[in-house]
């Protein structure tokens, strides 16, 4: 005759892996999820840096643009001023 001790402890004996696999595999699915959300969360303030770079470099541009414009008028203003005192007055 089997002792009715024995049934419970092959049930804790076969069941403890098993109950201890699912929670390593629950335990791991949550690391995984939180460093997915990290790397996600870090990868956001980059993108921002790169397009207020990108952003910061075309109105760099621009403002180049137009100070040459601003230099070739003002250039070119001085010359007709000079031109006017030159030339006599009628």
């Amino acid at each position: 005759m089997v002792d009715p001790l024995i049934i419970p402890i092959f049930g804790i004996i076969i069941g403890l892996p098993a109950i201890c696999l699912a929670v390593t595999s629950i335990v791991k699915r949550v690391l995984r999820h939180r460093e997915a959300m990290a790397q996600m969360q870090s990868g956001e303030p980059a993108e921002r840096a790169a397009y207020y770079a990108a952003k910061i470099e075309r109105l760099e541009q621009r403002m180049g643009v137009m100070e040459r414009i601003l230099t070739d008028r003002s250039t070119q203003l001085g010359d007709e001023i000079e031109r006017l005192r030159d030339a006599p007055i009628n």
